[in-house]
């Protein structure tokens, strides 16, 4: 299938890739060919054995990603056979970011929402901008979130912030997002690249075969998710719903949506 020209690589040093989301005008937000091409360059990425650390980051300083285009709902998503195959995509991108053989760190600016924020919590390292704003508002569209993307939230900040995300729907600054145990680190907004290259530079100073061992270690510690198959298909269901049918319409009339539980 065609790569999206809105995901491209750089390598700024032998040893360090940087993928960046390169969508200014939608404040880098994903449509479905853009998570494939992601996907598809993480695999290579890890496939590489020159390298030994990956950065992610959004074209501009205004936004890391604002997660997926809701405008190519109507077209790419909504019914439960689009949604299955959309999810198996998001599904295969998410994981091949979070199995990557190399160190990844997140080089956060700006807004950092929904699957932007999904796409940084895969990652090893964030290192944000105080200004950042960080949140998954899957409850504002009535959708469910899938288990295997709530599952970094809860092992990097715990159930108490990942209810505050998921169910409450808080969005946090970068100072905020650092308390809550979010980022890494946070630095003013005009450091952010400085420090987040710094980061990638300092990983690959050390031993790659010890860096990709403890990955691998701390992720095989995790082990598998309690969740059976069926289970996991039934995240899909917020499509059947009144309350998403509801809030997709009232997004693309800009009005606040009413959801009635049904």
């Amino acid at each position: 299938m065609d790569e999206s020209p809105h995901i491209r690589t750089e390598r700024p040093e032998p040893e360090i890739a940087v993928v960046v989301f390169d969508r200014p005008a939608k404040r880098n937000a994903f449509d479905l060919a853009m998570w494939r091409t992601l996907g598809a360059v993480m695999r290579r990425l890890s496939d590489d054995e020159t390298l030994r650390c990956v950065v992610l980051r959004g074209a501009g300083a205004e936004a890391f990603s604002a997660g997926a285009d809701i405008s190519a709902f109507e077209v790419e998503r909504g019914s439960r056979e689009k949604e299955d195959r959309y999810g198996e995509v998001l599904h295969e991108t998410f994981q091949n970011l979070r199995t990557c053989r190399h160190p990844t760190v997140a080089m956060i600016r700006g807004v950092c929402i929904g699957g932007g924020a999904g796409i940084a919590t895969m990652c090893d390292f964030r290192v944000g901008g105080e200004s950042m704003r960080f949140g998954i508002t899957a409850r504002n569209l009535g959708i469910w979130y899938p288990y295997a993307e709530m599952d970094p939230v809860l092992q990097i900040a715990g159930y108490a912030v990942a209810a505050e995300i998921f169910i409450e729907g808080r969005i946090f600054n970068g100072t905020e997002a650092y308390q809550k145990g979010l980022l890494s680190r946070v630095v003013p907004d005009d450091q952010v690249e400085a420090e987040a290259m710094a980061l990638a530079r300092r990983i690959s100073e050390g031993a790659p075969l010890s860096a990709r061992f403890h990955k691998r270690a701390m992720q095989r510690l995790r082990g598998p998710l309690p969740i059976t198959p069926e289970e996991e298909a039934a995240v899909n269901d917020f499509t059947r719903t009144e309350d998403y049918q509801n809030a997709y319409r009232a997004f693309l009339a800009k009005r606040k949506p009413v959801f009635e539980g049904r």
